[in-house]
């Protein structure tokens, strides 16, 4: 089994942060030759070209990816910067500031909770929060003024759980969807003094940004869960 490792810093400096990823330098010390392990060190190349246009067109300050197969780590590359002011790469001791680990967490308790047979994944969640019973899905015009469609099916756990069940998150600025969240005071948290029980009801209200299950989009769908 192949395991892949990503890491990236956003375009600002990555210094004087308190807390981020730390992976240990050793870890990230490769000791075989990809092909060695049946990686393709053509295709690893690949990677290495895609971090570097997000390098060069400005989407990362600097990343990391590291590959192994079986616990064997067998290639690492790191591109960009980790401090862009003092011109300081990135290296297998940088530290990242990360995001969303509560998300994983949440996913895993709740595979617990199904492996006790608490619920299907198959389940609709308006089986535990009603407002999500009669969900509508946008189908155009603008954030003030836009037409939305029945959904054709219900959210199920799964959806949530991969991000597929049309919900997405304010600070997104992709499309009309994102604004409507950012008016209901969604962007990159929750109005204040709202509980993740209104928020849940709040974002039923909202039009999903597709019908449950045919895309995806990063959404509050953990949030939810």
């Amino acid at each position: 089994m192949a395991t892949f490792f990503y890491r990236q810093g956003m375009n600002s400096p990555s210094t004087g942060y308190p807390s981020g990823l730390i992976v240990p330098p050793a870890a990230l010390q490769t000791t075989v030759e990809p092909q060695q392990v049946g990686l393709d060190t053509v295709r690893l190349t690949r990677i290495a070209d895609v971090m570097q246009r997000y390098i060069d067109d400005g989407r990362f300050a600097g990343c990391s990816a590291a590959v192994g197969r079986n616990g064997i780590p067998a290639w690492v590359h790191h591109a960009g910067l980790a401090d862009k002011e003092a011109g300081r790469p990135v290296r297998d001791d940088t530290v990242f500031r990360i995001y969303s680990m509560t998300k994983p967490i949440t996913a895993l308790a709740a595979m617990m909770l199904w492996e006790e047979g608490k619920f299907e994944l198959t389940d609709p969640i308006s089986n535990f929060i009603p407002s999500f019973a009669n969900c509508r899905v946008y189908a155009k015009g603008t954030a003030t003024n836009h037409l939305t469609v029945p959904a054709t099916e219900p959210i199920r756990i799964w959806h949530l759980l991969t991000h597929t069940a049309g919900l997405t998150y304010g600070f997104m600025h992709t499309d009309p969807v994102d604004e409507i969240y950012r008016q209901h005071g969604h962007d990159f948290g929750t109005p204040p003094h709202m509980d993740l029980a209104a928020a849940c009801d709040d974002w039923a209200s909202m039009p999903l940004l597709f019908q449950p299950g045919t895309e995806w989009n990063y959404s509050v769908g953990t949030d939810v869960i």
